[in-house]
């Protein structure tokens, strides 16, 4: 399912969790009919993501909202930068104020965290890539923010790929039974899925490199100077990722190897979300 399928639907249960039967301090102090405008205030230096996002949020609620839009989803911005006004009716300022606000400060902590990681990381070949290591509910926003920030997305879920790590390597009797069996699955189901495997050791990765049949070899937890010589051995007949223990202060080290892709789960899982406010004009 897309971003763009599954929002409409987000968007009405992220509305009845926050208001339930109705926002009783905006209906007690508000008049029905009063009209006014709010910014959105940028108060942290980062990257914006979800803007398009805040749209379809106050779109959903009230259609006579009018956004007059002065950043867009990428830019970097500091405090004191205008994303965008919205005028209309106050009460549905107020009632969409934190929802959007909430979605829009944690996508902008996550293209903000890869944005810093893809900087890092320019020159070479290497992509950095999330991981499934997301907010559950939120895990297309998130994977959004991720490309916003000059990341790239891996697998969505389990079910746009097949990747074999070391829990099903030993579930499955071995590197050997995996890798045949994920073979198999794909032609008697009709799946035109790229195979990707975890290997954790040499051992591991010669098996593989002996049966072939993969797309995709994941080096876990491999230091340096092991991923190197996997690079070698592995001499460009497979793509090649990185992931396990990988900080910002070693990404560059390890792209330098000459791997495909850096997977980090610091992308989205432990992100704080950029400050920003929504004020009244």
């Amino acid at each position: 399912m897309s971003l763009n399928d599954q929002l409409d639907d987000l968007i009405k249960y992220w509305f009845a969790e926050d208001i339930g039967d109705g926002d009783h301090t905006s209906l007690s102090c508000i008049p029905e009919t009063a009209m006014g405008k709010s910014r959105l205030i940028i108060k942290e230096t980062g990257v914006l993501a979800g803007v398009e996002i805040a749209k379809r949020i106050f779109a959903a609620f009230d259609p006579e909202l009018k956004m007059t839009q002065y950043l867009n989803d990428g830019d970097e911005v500091k405090p004191g930068d205008i994303a965008f006004d919205v005028e209309g009716k106050i009460l549905s300022l107020l009632q969409t104020e934190r929802l959007m606000l909430n979605i829009m400060q944690r996508m902008s902590g996550v293209a903000t965290v890869t944005r810093k990681y893809a900087k890092c990381l320019e020159g070479l070949k290497t992509q950095v890539l999330d991981t499934r290591k997301t907010t559950p509910g939120l895990r297309l926003l998130e994977k959004q923010a991720v490309k916003i920030g000059g990341g790239t997305n891996h697998r969505i879920g389990l079910f746009d790929m097949i990747l074999l790590k070391d829990n099903h390597v030993d579930f499955a009797g071995g590197i050997e039974n995996a890798i045949r069996r994920a073979q198999d699955y794909c032609k008697a189901k009709g799946k035109d899925l790229k195979i990707e495997i975890e290997v954790r050791n040499f051992d591991e990765l010669n098996q593989v490199l002996a049966i072939g049949g993969v797309n995709r070899i994941m080096l876990d937890n491999f230091n340096i100077e092991n991923t190197k010589k996997a690079v070698d051995l592995i001499a460009g007949r497979y793509e090649v990722e990185s992931s396990g223990g990988i900080t910002f202060d070693t990404l560059r080290d390890y792209a330098e190897c000459g791997v495909d892709f850096v997977s980090v789960g610091a992308l989205t899982h432990s992100v704080k979300s950029l400050d920003m406010s929504f004020k009244a004009v």
